[in-house]
């Protein structure tokens, strides 16, 4: 069995907003992403390291089907491939079969669906440890954020959050040091309810204070958003 935290997934799409947001949820999932812009790109770089390829069909240059192609014949490697594109037809699909893919997503897509696609694929093929890279407790320094019964302690004391606070808090616990900014928290958290970029930075106000002392490691970066960085 292998776990998810040893899966290693590469995304090549010329939409750099579709390959932050993969990258952003798939990581959040436990799995481990890298990004690139563009087939000839990917050719440039060792691929066997890699378990899984969700590559755009149409890309300016080499298209998805010649790189998956380059995956299949050139390099011989067996990692699953899901293709993620605009191009919806049974030819299109099949076209994406023949060349080595295992699974085809049309945009624009549920990011759920993805990542249960991915998760099915890869339990299929070499088996994933669950319960091996299932987290129930994150803690850092003096906070300790319990994923089951949804709680905050606050050096043992505890703290009621609302769900969309500790949702907030899991991601910068999860993510300690990388910045999000707004778009990334209203696409994932709040998704199709419609809301501005001040309920991210109201949330983030109460957080700070139930966060108490910790509340100054709950960083503004000017320009760029916020993050969770622990001197």
């Amino acid at each position: 069995m292998i776990t998810r935290n040893s899966i290693h997934i590469l995304v090549v799409d010329d939409e750099e907003d579709i390959c932050e947001i993969l990258k952003f949820n798939l990581e959040s999932e436990g799995f481990n992403v890298d990004t690139l812009n563009s087939a000839e790109e990917a050719m440039h770089i060792k691929l066997d390291k890699y378990q899984l390829f969700l590559l755009d069909i149409m890309m300016k240059g080499m298209s998805g089907y010649r790189l998956a192609d380059e995956i299949r014949k050139r390099r011989n490697l067996a990692a699953p491939i899901f293709f993620i594109t605009a191009k919806n037809t049974e030819n299109d699909k099949l076209t994406g079969f023949s060349v080595g893919g295992d699974d085809y997503i049309t945009k624009p897509f549920s990011i759920k669906e993805v990542v249960a696609r991915i998760k099915a694929v890869l339990r299929r093929s070499d088996g994933i440890n669950e319960s091996a890279t299932r987290v129930t407790t994150i803690k850092i320094a003096g906070i300790e954020l319990d994923l089951e019964k949804k709680r905050l302690l606050v050096d043992g004391k505890k703290e009621d959050l609302t769900p969309t606070e500790f949702q907030l808090l899991q991601i910068l616990m999860k993510n300690p040091g990388r910045i999000f900014d707004r778009e990334q928290f209203l696409s994932n958290i709040w998704r199709d309810v419609n809301v501005t970029d001040r309920t991210v930075d109201v949330h983030i106000t109460r957080l700070r204070k139930k966060l108490g002392s910790y509340g100054r490691y709950l960083i503004t970066r000017k320009g760029y958003g916020y993050c969770l960085e622990i001197e």
